[in-house]
C-alpha cells in the first residue's frame, strides 16, 4: 500500500487540517500519516486559538516517520512560524522526500489567519523550491505574485521558485476552475457547486493530489483526479455546524457497514 504524509496543523471540528487530509488519504487508496505543527481551537464559525507544536517536537514527530514508513507523499498546509517551516525543509531535504505538495495557507475559510506575516518569505524561499507543486488560492496567489491574475502568477512564481504552481479559481464567481503552469499552462475546468460549505476544500484538494501522486501518477493526472474527488466531496450536500460545514470525505466509501 502507497502511504502519504500531512505535515499540518489539527483542526478541533475535524473539517480542514490534518483531519482533512487523512480522511482524503483513506478515500483515494492511501495510508495517511501525520505531523502536527499546530493545534487549533476552531469549529464551522472560525478559529479562537492556536497552540504552535515546540520545534523539538516537530522534529521528532518527522523522525519517527521517516525511520519507520517512509511517505511516498507529502502534503505540507499550515505552518504558521518561520522556524518550523525552516525545520519542515532542512528534514524534508535531509530524509530524500520526493512528491511534496505544498498548500501555502494562511487564511482560514473562516476568515482568520494562519500565518505570521514574517513567515511567508521563509515559506516562499523554503519550501516552494522544494516541492513538486504548490497550490494557492486566488488570495494567496494574489500574496505571493502580486497579482491576481491566475496565468501570470502562476508563470510568475514558477519562474522564481522551479516548482509547479497549481492556481486555484474556486475563490472566483462563476466557476471553479484551476490553472498549472509547470512550464507550460494547462486549465483544468470544474463544475461549481451551489453550497457554502466549503470548510477544508484547500486542504482536500492538496491531500487529493498528493494521494495520487503517491500511487504513481504524473502530476497533471493527479489533478484531475483530486478534481473529481472534491466535485464528488461538495456534491452529497452535507450540512454540518452553523458556519461554512465541513466536506463528506467518505461520500465514496459508503460500505456494507455504513448504515449499521
Amino acid at each position: 500500500m502507497k502511504t502519504a504524509l500531512t505535515i499540518a496543523g489539527s483542526d478541533s471540528s475535524g473539517g480542514a487540517g490534518i483531519q482533512a487530509d487523512l480522511k482524503t488519504f483513506l478515500a483515494n487508496g492511501v495510508y495517511g500519516m501525520s505531523a502536527i505543527t499546530a493545534l487549533t481551537a476552531q469549529n464551522t464559525c472560525g478559529v479562537r486559538s492556536v497552540m504552535n507544536s515546540t520545534a523539538e517536537f516537530l522534529c521528532d514527530q518527522l523522525d519517527a516517520i521517516f525511520e519507520d514508513i517512509f511517505p511516498d507523499a507529502i502534503k505540507i498546509g499550515m505552518v504558521s512560524s518561520a522556524e518550523l517551516i525552516e525545520i519542515i525543509a532542512a528534514k524534508l531535504k535531509f530524509r530524500g522526500a520526493k512528491n511534496i505538495v505544498v498548500d501555502p495557507v494562511m487564511v482560514a475559510t473562516s476568515g482568520s489567519r494562519l500565518i505570521d506575516e514574517d513567515a511567508i518569505k521563509t515559506l516562499e524561499e523554503k519550501l516552494f523550491p522544494l516541492a513538486t507543486v504548490i497550490t494557492p488560492n486566488l488570495p494567496e496567489l494574489e500574496t505571493i505574485a502580486a497579482t491576481d491574475d491566475m496565468e501570470l502568477g502562476a508563470k510568475k512564481i514558477f519562474e522564481q521558485y522551479g516548482c509547479a504552481v497549481l492556481a486555484k479559481g474556486g475563490h472566483g464567481h462563476n466557476d471553479a476552475n484551476d490553472y498549472l503552469f509547470d512550464g507550460a499552462g494547462k486549465w483544468f475546468y470544474g463544475r461549481r457547486i451551489d453550497t457554502t460549505n466549503t470548510h477544508g476544500t484547500g486542504c482536500t484538494l492538496s491531500s487529493a493530489i498528493a494521494a495520487n501522486l503517491a500511487k504513481g501518477y504524473n502530476l497533471k493526472v493527479s489533478i484531475g483526479r483530486a478534481k473529481s474527488y472534491l466535485t464528488g466531496a461538495l456534491s452529497t450536500g452535507l450540512n454540518l455546524g452553523k458556519g461554512s460545514g465541513p466536506l463528506d470525505h467518505g461520500f465514496n466509501l459508503r460500505g456494507s457497514d455504513f448504515n449499521d
